[in-house]
């Protein structure tokens, strides 16, 4: 069986207030991959809005560098 890797689309800023998101920061998000803040995440009780999904930690990316 083979295995396929899906990217997740890492979004830059908050759906709900608009706060910037970098890469490496902390943001939620659900299994449609909409993006939240840890603020509000803890408003919404961990549920997403749009999908009623739960909401957990996006994996952190570290910054972006140049590649040699």
């Amino acid at each position: 069986m083979r295995s396929r890797t899906m990217a997740l689309d890492m979004k830059p800023g908050c759906e709900r207030c608009e706060t910037d998101l970098p890469h490496e920061s902390e943001a939620f998000i659900c299994s449609y991959e909409c993006t939240f803040c840890p603020d509000c995440t803890r408003e919404m009780a961990n549920t997403c809005p749009n999908c009623g999904g739960e909401l957990v930690s996006r994996p952190r990316r570290g910054p972006k560098t140049a590649v040699a």
